[in-house]
C-alpha cells in the first residue's frame, strides 16, 4: 500500500512547487525520499527535478538534489516590508515623478508599490486600482483619490487579493499606467514564485497602456520558480544605484528603458524629495 501524500499534487506545477519548498526547507533531498514523500514514481521525480534544475532553482547531485547558492525565499509582507527600504524609497520617488494628475494608475501587491502609494496620498486628482489591502488603506481617507479595490481570495502573507474574481475584475477596467514589482530577475526575464500572484500581475499588465517595473537591485540575479515576463514588455524599468555597472550596460544595450534612482540622494535629502535619476 502506497503512503498517503503529505501535500496535494494535483498537477505537475503544484507538485514541483511542493518539491521546491520541501528541498529548500531541508537544503537537499534524495530521489527515493521525494518519490515516497510525493507518492509518485522515481521517473516522475527525475523529470520534475530536471525542469527545476533547468530553471536554476535547484541543483542536481548524484542521487538527489540540493539548493543553489542564491535560491530564493520571499517571505511574508511583514518581512519584505523591511528589506532594501532605502532602495525602495529612492525607486518610489522616481516613479512618483512619472505620475500625472488625473491619471488612472494601477498598483500591484508589492511592498515597493506600497511605498510609492505613500508618496501619492496627497495627489490633487488620481484614480487608483489595486488588489493590495494595505495600499488601498492608504487612500481610504483621501477625498481626491478615486479608489478601486479588486476583490477575490484574500492572502494574508501578501495582504492582497488574488484568484479568478480578482483577474475578472481587472479585465473590466482600463488604466493609464501600471506600477508593479517582481520577486526576482535573471537575465532579461522577471520571475515570481507564486502562480496566483503572476496571474494577478498579468491581469493588470493586460489592462495598462504604460507598464513600469519597480525593482530594487538586490533582486537581480536571484533565482525563483515561475517565469512572469520579459523585461522588454515594460515601458520603463526603475531600479536603484546598487545595480552593477556591467548589468546596467547589458540592460541598456538590450533596449531596456532603464532609470537609476540614486539611493544616496534620498538618504541625504529625505524621503519627501525626489532623488536624482540617471535615465
Amino acid at each position: 500500500m502506497m503512503p498517503q501524500a503529505t501535500f496535494e499534487t494535483r498537477s505537475a506545477s503544484a507538485r514541483r512547487q511542493n518539491i521546491l519548498d520541501y528541498v529548500r526547507d531541508r537544503g537537499g533531498a534524495q530521489i527515493d525520499e521525494l518519490a515516497g514523500r510525493f507518492v509518485t514514481s522515481r521517473m516522475t521525480i527525475h523529470r520534475d527535478l530536471q525542469v527545476l534544475s533547468e530553471r536554476g532553482v535547484l541543483r542536481r547531485v548524484h542521487g538527489g538534489v540540493t539548493t543553489p547558492p542564491k535560491a530564493f525565499s520571499e517571505g511574508s509582507i511583514s518581512q519584505r516590508s523591511h528589506r532594501a527600504m532605502e532602495a525602495k524609497q529612492a525607486i518610489a520617488a522616481v516613479a512618483a515623478g512619472l505620475v500625472e494628475e488625473g491619471e488612472i494608475i494601477a498598483l500591484d501587491d508589492s511592498t515597493t508599490s506600497r511605498v510609492l502609494a505613500e508618496r501619492l496620498t496627497d495627489s490633487a486628482s488620481l484614480t487608483v486600482v489595486t488588489n493590495s489591502m494595505g495600499t488601498a488603506n492608504l487612500f481610504t481617507s483621501k477625498p481626491n483619490v478615486n479608489l478601486l479595490l479588486l476583490g477575490g481570495r484574500y492572502n494574508m502573507d501578501f495582504d492582497a487579493f488574488f484568484g479568478t474574481l480578482c483577474e475578472q475584475a481587472a479585465a473590466s477596467l482600463r488604466v493609464n499606467t501600471l506600477f508593479l514589482s517582481v520577486a526576482a530577475i535573471r537575465g532579461m526575464t522577471a520571475y515570481h514564485q507564486e502562480q496566483d500572484i503572476i496571474k494577478a500581475k498579468q491581469a493588470l499588465m493586460n489592462i495598462s497602456d504604460r507598464k513600469i517595473l519597480l525593482v530594487d537591485s538586490t533582486k537581480f540575479g536571484v533565482i525563483t520558480l515561475n517565469r512572469f515576463s520579459d523585461l522588454t514588455e515594460f515601458d520603463v524599468v526603475i531600479t536603484d544605484s546598487g545595480l552593477e555597472k556591467d548589468l546596467e550596460d547589458t540592460l541598456r544595450n538590450a533596449g531596456i528603458n532603464l532609470k537609476i534612482a540614486e539611493i544616496s540622494t534620498v538618504r541625504a535629502s529625505g524621503s519627501s524629495t525626489s532623488p536624482e535619476c540617471n535615465p
